[in-house]
């Protein structure tokens, strides 16, 4: 292809490059690096923001987008959306289609990206950690099905190889590192590289981060950022242990919120997903 594309990136802080800041404290990410490699005439576009919501993508940035008539679009949503207290599978469900019917029908290629299991690389009790998991795979499955849906490709994530070494991710342990966020754009470029031209990525490992500098880190920005989100997490997080201690007791227990752990949708079943699980909330 001779003609400029434009590649465009929607989303939150995995799509925004947190965890891979220069000296500058300028974010990168893999979609810089991906862009870096296309031999293709290239607009490259990213208007993801720290902490967005589905429902930001589709009213904000959006319609920022469209007037630029994208080639590619990057859409990586849903990982704030989970760990909000009002989560709610049907309606990231309804935002994230919203936005790819609107990108298909501008004619944009679409991709998106399979969230991590956090629970194996960031420690948690054992509860908590099974209602997250719950969480982040009912947002796999929407991402799944609204793929299916509109013709979309997926990154695999939880496929790739080695994907919860240490040194894959940043010492906040929910973001890439620099060397993940480029095994990420190695991996995305394998979904695009038989239509498009683009160079392989090449893979820098990071020196490796003291115990110091880690809780230098933790002090400075974990910290903050923990008790910031106390404030809307941690009811909810008291509430839906105590829903689950209730719910194991009394087996046959019916609830309302069975949807926030295991949303069905039409197309779920025929998806090859293996991470896809049929248990349901009884």
């Amino acid at each position: 292809m001779n003609s400029v594309a434009t590649f465009a990136v929607l989303g939150d802080s995995a799509a925004s490059g947190v965890g891979d800041t220069d000296h500058n404290g300028v974010s990168k990410g893999w979609a810089y690096y991906l862009a870096q490699s296309f031999n293709n005439p290239l607009v490259y576009l990213n208007l993801s923001r720290p902490g967005a919501k589905s429902e930001e993508v589709l009213e904000v940035q959006l319609p920022k987008l469209l007037i630029h008539n994208p080639t590619i679009t990057a859409v990586i949503v849903g990982g704030n959306d989970a760990l909000r207290n009002e989560f709610s599978p049907r309606k990231l469900h309804d935002n994230l289609r919203l936005i790819l019917k609107q990108l298909k029908a501008n004619g944009s290629e679409i991709v998106l990206l399979q969230l991590h299991d956090p629970t194996k690389i960031v420690p948690l009790p054992k509860t908590l950690g099974s209602i997250l998991k719950r969480r982040i795979d009912a947002v796999n499955q929407v991402t799944q099905a609204v793929a299916a849906e509109f013709g979309a490709q997926v990154l695999q994530t939880r496929r790739i190889e080695g994907i919860y070494q240490r040194n894959i991710w940043h010492v906040d342990r929910m973001h890439p590192s620099k060397l993940g966020h480029q095994l990420l754009a190695s991996h995305f470029r394998n979904l695009l590289h038989p239509h498009w031209d683009i160079n392989p990525i090449e893979c820098e490992v990071p020196a490796k981060t003291s115990k110091r500098q880690s809780a230098l880190w933790m002090l400075k920005n974990g910290t903050p950022w923990f008790f910031k989100r106390s404030i809307d997490l941690l009811p909810a997080a008291i509430f839906l242990v105590v829903q689950e201690y209730f719910r194991r007791v009394f087996p046959r227990f019916q609830h309302e919120q069975a949807l926030l752990y295991y949303p069905e949708f039409v197309n779920q079943r025929e998806s090859s997903f293996i991470e896809v699980f049929e248990e349901r909330v009884s």
